[in-house]
């Protein structure tokens, strides 16, 4: 305590430790900020994933699907999940095998960039899947 008094410093406790205690003769104020500016630098680079949420109908068009898919890849290369959802209205509720050939036909288009992170399953009128990118 003496030897940090008359540097003008600080005795810092680096490793609390009951039989054998690693103590340090620093700046607390300065160790602290560089605590500081190292948490907010880890912060700045991790990147959050987001779901972004894409939406057909069974009996989507063929150009229409093309411009949904152009989307779910651009998603996956922005390194986001997809959770495709296809809502079923009225009378396609009873043919609810096209859906799943759709969601199997988009499961299989983006298997080089994509696993399937939860299987295709309907709840109430829509059947929805997740995928996530390799």
């Amino acid at each position: 305590m003496r030897l940090a008094e008359e540097a003008g410093l600080d005795l810092v406790e680096i490793v609390p430790n009951p039989k054998l205690p690693v103590c340090k003769i620093l700046d607390y104020g300065k160790l602290k900020f560089q605590n500081q500016k190292k948490a907010a630098e880890a912060r700045k680079k991790q990147k959050t994933v987001e779901i972004k949420e894409i939406k057909m109908r069974p009996n989507i068009d063929t150009h229409d699907y093309e411009v949904k898919m152009k989307a779910v890849r651009r998603f996956f290369e922005e390194g986001d999940k997809v959770k495709v959802t296809l809502r079923f209205r009225g009378r396609e509720m009873a043919h609810q095998e096209l859906g799943m050939k759709l969601l199997l036909q988009v499961k299989e288009e983006t298997a080089p960039i994509a696993k399937v992170e939860a299987e295709p399953k309907l709840e109430g009128r829509q059947m929805m899947m997740v995928l996530a990118p390799r």
